[in-house]
């Protein structure tokens, strides 16, 4: 099972085949209305931290409520959504691609990849999305341990 110590095995495999300057990992609280980052590639520069409101809008629309991937190859593509889209663009990231993550109808979390611009052609979108899927079931386990009710009691 994929968990928290082992987020860098998975970023380690999806950087192999689909390349990816920063990875990250966000867990979605609806109820609540926050996304925690929980796990990121790049600690000092880039990272995981508390909770942040869940904005709603065009993005939040297409991924959350709709689960689709979103792909944004330009900083111009993704700044009107990003609030920290300086600090991903001086991390050299000028492109970036959410991949919802669903237990049941509901997605939970975001899979989230970052490159430099126009890194994110149809083919690299198809193969992320896949490598993804054939994971899910994992991804499902260790986003639902990190989940409100999971840290509630311990």
């Amino acid at each position: 099972m994929i968990d928290g110590s082992s987020f860098d095995d998975f970023f380690a495999d999806l950087h192999r085949d689909v390349g990816g300057r920063l990875f990250t990992i966000t867990v979605l609280d609806p109820e609540a209305g926050l996304a925690t980052r929980v796990y990121t590639s790049d600690a000092e520069a880039y990272p995981a931290s508390g909770t942040k409101p869940m904005s709603q809008g065009a993005w939040t629309d297409k991924v959350i409520g709709r689960g689709e991937t979103f792909v944004a190859n330009t900083v111009a593509e993704f700044a009107v959504f990003f609030g920290d889209h300086a600090l991903i663009e001086s991390l050299g990231c000028q492109s970036a691609l959410n991949i919802p993550v669903s237990h049941g109808d509901q997605v939970i979390g975001t899979v989230n990849v970052l490159d430099q611009e126009h890194h994110f052609t149809p083919d690299r979108v198809v193969h992320c999305q896949a490598i993804i899927a054939e994971r899910h079931d994992e991804l499902v386990a260790a986003l639902r341990s990190f989940a409100p009710e999971a840290r509630q009691v311990r």
